[in-house]
């Protein structure tokens, strides 16, 4: 009887193998689950990056559906989304906030000077913690809050990926049609 399962052990080793590759590439590396989905945003006052005497609340949330777009003058892959961040700028009834992370200041006006500014409003993202808080594994980043300030997605990466844009679009219409 130990002779048998013997002969069948690397078979199943094989096939726990198999099914663990099987479903990891079933996942989308552009949508990392967040521990914060369906939780309210992260509490902050962070200073405008254009205006450093105005502080802005995480109660700019309230009412309104956001986009928040984590980016840095230093990220090639943030500028080739220009064109997306300048149409979801258009939408109604959505705030596009740039939330500027762990830049230079004065290279991110800049940046926002020569390519032009998309965003309702800019964070200065180089707080202490403002990264742990959010949970924030780079450049470029993305979050869609609703209008209770609660996170209802997060991509990772470009919005350049016609995949990501549309998770996007459909995140930001079932937040419209609630």
């Amino acid at each position: 009887m130990k002779k048998k399962f013997f002969y069948f052990l690397p078979f199943f080793v094989f096939m726990l193998i198999a099914f663990f590759l099987w479903r990891g590439l079933r996942l989308d590396p552009a949508q990392l689950p967040s521990t914060l989905i369906d939780k309210v945003a992260p509490s902050f006052v962070l200073p405008s990056l254009l205006d450093e005497q105005k502080k802005i609340r995480s109660s700019i949330f309230y009412g309104k559906i956001s986009i928040v777009h984590v980016w840095s003058s230093e990220c090639k892959v943030c500028e080739n989304e220009y064109d997306v961040l300048l149409q979801l700028a258009q939408l109604p009834k959505v705030q596009l906030i740039g939330l500027d992370y762990e830049d230079d200041p004065i290279s991110a006006k800049r940046y926002l000077l020569e390519k032009g500014n998309p965003y309702h409003q800019v964070l200065r993202g180089d707080q202490k913690n403002v990264g742990l808080n959010w949970g924030i594994y780079g450049t470029p980043e993305t979050f869609v809050i609703d209008q209770r300030g609660v996170i209802r997605g997060k991509w990772l990466g470009s919005l350049n990926e016609e995949k990501t844009r549309e998770q996007l679009k459909a995140c930001l219409r079932s937040l419209k049609d609630a």
